[in-house]
């Protein structure tokens, strides 16, 4: 028995307690139940719920007071079902060798909602499906021109899986009319395959970027890291600088959070200010855009709204050639990159 007048401690005592940086408000107004309706209504799933991202009060919500909320909410809609055929260590989307079937309609419905809202960048993603020939890229391509049929002046970013590294499948969504083509390495190269499925590898996702850009050069590549994994600063920007060398144009760095106690734990919460180190380290190496923060996650609304930013006025233009992104100042991807303020201003 502990002595009298003593504080007894409940719960997971041994865990890092969350910093308060990391804690976010219960998300609610008049976009988010909207949004979710819809999606309800139309049988979709979106990886904000599914992966529990602390933002999805913010970008459904479209960020602080209500004028212009509904244009300027986001959601990532997760398609091909919400079961996944990799069991990465970080992920809390659930895991099977054999999910269900692939919903016929669901092209027609995620392009039906999307024009619904009426929003001006949309951000798809899927779960891997190894247990399709395709890895699911037909139903990706179907997707997407659905959505620039129905509401051709919408800006769709793709988040894909790495299709085990063919190529065809790759070539198949980057030229099917999006936007952005992403593709997370998640981690360093060392730690890769104690944070993925045995499956990923860290050169085959730099692969699947590279030859996105190659076969259609107008595309916008992105990808996500995160931190708080047991990496090292050395391995940080060799992961940055291996990105660059492989033409991946905007670069998004967040923490990592357990979503549950089966899940790989947190090795260290990173400060703020070594946030925005590596956002000062990334942007010196010629990142188009970069969002680094302990809450950002691959798909940043603030990071959407620059980006959107940035291929509209590239499309007013007429576009930009072979040689990288066009940037606000006439410049290149492999030139530094523009402030956010010179493409907002404009």
């Amino acid at each position: 028995m502990p002595p009298p007048g003593s504080r007894v401690a409940f719960g997971r005592v041994n865990s890092q307690r969350l910093p308060s940086y990391l804690k976010t408000s219960i998300p609610t107004g008049d976009s988010f139940k909207q949004i979710k309706k819809d999606l309800r209504g139309l049988g979709l799933s979106t990886v904000c719920e599914e992966a529990r991202c602390p933002n999805i009060g913010e970008c459904w919500g479209g960020g602080s007071g209500k004028e212009g909320a509904k244009e300027k909410a986001t959601a990532t809609i997760m398609l091909m079902g919400d079961t996944c055929t990799r069991a990465c260590r970080f992920c809390s989307v659930k895991t099977s060798r054999t999910p269900g079937a692939v919903d016929p309609h669901e092209p027609e419905n995620t392009a039906e909602a999307i024009k619904r809202w009426g929003l001006g960048y949309i951000v798809l993603t899927s779960v891997d499906r190894d247990d399709m020939a395709d890895g699911g890229s037909r139903h990706i391509e179907e997707t997407i021109r659905k959505i620039k049929s129905k509401a051709p002046n919408t800006l769709v970013e793709a988040l894909v899986p790495d299709f085990s590294g063919k190529m065809e499948d790759v070539e198949r969504v980057a030229t099917s009319g999006l936007d952005v083509f992403a593709h997370n390495v998640e981690t360093v190269e060392r730690t890769t395959p104690s944070v993925r499925d045995r499956r990923a590898h860290y050169r085959q996702s730099l692969s699947v970027l590279r030859r996105a850009k190659e076969v259609k050069p107008t595309l916008v590549t992105k990808t996500s890291i995160m931190l708080g994994c047991g990496e090292e600063d050395a391995e940080i920007e060799q992961t940055l600088r291996d990105l660059r060398e492989h033409d991946v144009d905007v670069v998004t760095l967040g923490q990592y959070m357990r979503p549950t106690k089966r899940h790989m734990a947190v090795t260290s919460y990173v400060t703020p200010d070594r946030f925005e180190h590596w956002k000062k380290v990334a942007e010196d190496m010629g990142f188009l855009y970069v969002a680094s923060g302990p809450l950002v996650r691959s798909s940043y609304r603030a990071g959407e709204f620059f980006i959107e930013n940035v291929l509209k006025k590239r499309q007013a233009q007429g576009g930009s050639g072979r040689g990288g992104v066009q940037l606000a100042d006439g410049g290149s991807g492999d030139s530094p990159v523009a402030p956010m303020s010179s493409i907002l201003s404009q």
